[in-house]
């Protein structure tokens, strides 16, 4: 008999739980992969955010940065997305173009990305450089140029994304073109031969350079910090460049027919507050777009600075895609 009447209280309380749960609002958030790894910001975003929202926080893994906005145009004003996160620059024009984001309602008093941000739709959370990352044990020479990289041996391998699929391959395309205008063709065709293979995303590439397939990986400045912080390993550089180096600043954006408005506008509100912010550094391994009052975390300090910052506005970075995708593809199709 006790055990029907605990059964009976356990069906009760469980019945009461899932009734609670099923009355507080879910915000759904597409974001990158990696954002929602055991790793990465996810996790703790999540649970920051329903402390504060009275809400069910629901973060959706889509793929790479670039594959976000492939899925909204393929879901449209259908998608069960709230607020995307985790495009970039060079993906906002066209984003904004598909006539499926809303302006967020309140503008953060201040942001520390490095341009003057004034775009009304889309919101920054976090910014960093594209780096080629190589290991120091193996590597004692690094290449500090494109043209150095062309160079190396003939069996010297590096691995990077689909710019079709990844916002790093992208950004790679936009290196290149804004670096060397006119000669990025011949860039591309000298980098074909050294290009071991094309991954999709990120994790993909750079688990392939970890598991030492590749002498160097497409990845960012920052993402030696990861190693030395959470590895307690000094192995991993990021090889610094002559001609500099092409800025990310990640946004995320609110759709315009989510059915929890306020909802996703209070999670853009919570992104570039000290409770998101300081989650950034050591779990997504970029500078966060509201610096800490704090500073950034000890190893931080290590990191190289580039010797120039390049990043085609966001007005003309589609144009230059269409450029720089077609140079591509025609160099490693031969």
């Amino acid at each position: 008999m006790t055990k029907f009447i605990t059964l009976a209280a356990g069906l009760t309380l469980a019945f009461a739980t899932t009734a609670h749960a099923q009355d507080k609002p879910e915000l759904t958030v597409y974001t990158y992969d990696s954002f929602v790894s055991d790793w990465g910001p996810g996790p703790s975003v999540e649970k920051a955010f329903e402390e504060i929202c009275e809400c069910d926080l629901k973060l959706v893994g889509a793929g790479d940065g670039a594959a976000l906005l492939t899925r909204m145009q393929l879901e449209g004003a259908r998608s069960e997305a709230d607020v995307v996160l985790g495009l970039d620059t060079n993906l906002t024009v066209r984003a904004a173009a598909t006539g499926l984001f809303a302006p967020y309602a309140n503008r953060p008093a201040t942001l520390d990305v490095p341009t003057d941000w004034t775009d009304e739709t889309f919101l920054p959370y976090d910014w960093g450089y594209f780096a080629f990352v190589y290991d120091n044990t193996k590597l004692k020479n690094a290449p500090d140029s494109f043209e150095a990289l062309i160079a190396m041996p003939n069996d010297f391998k590096i691995v990077i994304q689909d710019p079709r699929s990844s916002t790093p391959g992208l950004g790679l395309l936009l290196w290149v073109e804004e670096a060397y205008g006119e000669r990025a063709p011949e860039i591309w065709a000298g980098l074909a031969p050294k290009i071991l293979t094309v991954t999709k995303g990120w994790s993909e590439a750079y688990g392939m350079f970890t598991d030492g397939e590749a002498d160097m990986v497409l990845s960012y400045t920052t993402s030696p910090a990861y190693h030395i912080i959470a590895e307690e390993d000094q192995s991993k550089s990021a090889a610094s460049f002559k001609e500099g180096h092409y800025m990310q600043i990640e946004v995320a954006g609110k759709l315009a027919a989510t059915d929890q408005p306020e909802l996703a506008d209070a999670f853009l509100d919570f992104m570039t507050s000290s409770a998101f912010q300081s989650i950034i550094p050591t779990t997504n391994w970029m500078y966060p777009a509201v610096f800490p009052t704090d500073g950034l975390p000890a190893g931080f300090e290590q990191l190289i600075t580039p010797v120039d910052s390049l990043i085609i506005p966001a007005d003309k970075a589609e144009q230059a895609r269409d450029k720089a995708l077609a140079e591509w593809l025609t160099a490693l199709s031969r």
